[in-house]
This record gives C-alpha cells, structure tokens and sequence, in this order.
C-alpha cells in the first residue's frame, strides 16, 4: 500500500555527526537519506559514510547553506542532516478522517523546553494514547534533543501535526472533540472529572501554561490535587499522572 503521507508529515530531520551516525547505526530506524555538506571531513563522516554505504541509504552532498536549512539549526548541524521516517506521524486533519470515536489525546501548546517534548512523547506512548499533537509553531522543534529526551521513541509515537495549536483545536472541536486543559487553579479535580468518549487534553508551557488563545478554546478545565502547598508540577509530570489515571480508568 503506498504511503500518501506527504513528506513533512512522514519524516523528522536529525542533524549533528553523532546523532547522525547513530540513527544510522540503529537497524529499527528507517533512514531515508543523509544529507552532509560539501567539504565535510573527519573521522565521524568517514564513519557516516560508510554506514550509509552498508545500509544503502541515500547520500546526497550539498550546500552548508542546505543542510543548514534542512536542520534548522545551523550552529549545532556540524554539516551533516538526516531524514528519518516515523512511521506513526502524520497530519491532524488527515487522522481526523479516521479517528475512532473513542480517542484520547493531548496537545502541546507553548512547551518549548525540548526535554519536556520528549518525556511528555515517551509517556503518552507507553500509555497508549491515541495521539499527541505537536504544532509547528509554539512548540519545541522534534530535533536530537527531543529525541534524546524521548529516548528514540519519537520516531514511533503517535505524532500528530498541524501549524498552531489554535488551528488544531478548531479542526478538533469541529470533529467533536471535548476540550480539557489542565489549570492549577480549575475547580474540577482529575480523579473526580467525568471525560466525554473523544476527548483532547491541553497541556501549557513551562512558565506561562495555556495560552490566551488556547485558553478560550477549553470546555472543561481540570486540576491536579496537591498536597502541601504544592502548587504545581513539571509539565511533563503533569502529563504522565494525566496518561497514566486514563490507563487506571480504562482498566478499571
């Protein structure tokens, strides 16, 4: 069956020699072709080339100027950029085709720290949600760091794409999503909270949480009970205590 997923939904970029180099070295990861600029040398691009040779990856040489576009990130790319498919991300719009009418998932909105995208990634794989939606804007770039973070598990969660986080709650809602946000202060509890059958779950950025704009999008907002005098989590903590009460619920 052909693959309809356009490219920018089918594959992440990774760059940096070493980061690189290990995808290449990992059998489970699907590379589709490495770019390096011209010129590039070292013992580390021997090694990257030879790799690529042993598993008949494409190698394309090219511009600095074009991986440095490719990454994103010119500073940390060292020359070298690769295209990695991961197999279970694609547009939101063209999940929302077939979601099934029960569906949990979470969205991201102004998380910038890369390490929390991972986590919060890795968790909602292992729980078995249904999706988490990672816009292109607002939201920590899915390059080495969040891989890292994810331990390689992004190349295989759930990722759902689409421009901003707004844009998505509009395509969700329109599908009949509910739409929780968790909020320090929200008067309803999770463990006491009542979730609709389809149900997106908003989680905020790491200083300012939701955005005004998501903000006026949430239906339900929920808190997590503290003890303490705690007044709040580490987002991607929230985020496994959220995964991981759905999981109780459902086994229940």
């Amino acid at each position: 069956m052909t693959d309809r997923r356009s490219p920018r939904d089918r594959y992440l970029t990774v760059y940096g020699r070493r980061p690189v180099l290990a995808a290449l070295l990992d059998d489970e990861l699907q590379v589709a072709k490495v770019h390096l600029a011209e010129r590039s040398d070292g013992p580390t691009i021997d090694q990257i080339i030879d790799a690529a040779h042993e598993r008949g990856v494409d190698l394309e040489w090219t511009s600095a100027a074009r991986v440095k576009m490719l990454s994103g990130n010119g500073k940390q790319d060292q020359g070298v950029a690769a295209d990695i498919e991961a197999s279970r991300m694609q547009g939101l719009a063209d999940w929302l085709t077939t979601a099934p009418d029960e569906a949990r998932i979470l969205l991201l909105d102004g998380i910038t720290t890369p390490a929390n995208v991972g986590m919060i990634i890795r968790t909602a794989t292992a729980a078995g949600m249904d999706g988490v939606v990672v816009p292109t804007r607002g939201v920590a770039d899915l390059g080495p760091l969040v891989v890292k973070a994810s331990a390689g598990i992004v190349f295989r969660a759930p990722l759902l794409r689409c421009r901003t986080a707004v844009e998505a709650l509009t395509l969700l809602r329109q599908a009949k999503f509910r739409v929780y946000g968790l909020a320090g202060e929200a008067r309803t509890g999770l463990y006491a909270a009542d979730f609709a059958d389809r149900a997106v779950f908003c989680l905020g950025g790491e200083s300012t949480g939701l955005t005004p704009e998501v903000r006026d999008h949430i239906q339900v907002p929920v808190s997590i009970p503290m003890a303490q005098d705690v007044d709040s989590l580490n987002v991607a903590s929230a985020a496994a205590v959220l995964c991981f009460e759905l999981i109780r619920r459902k086994l229940a």
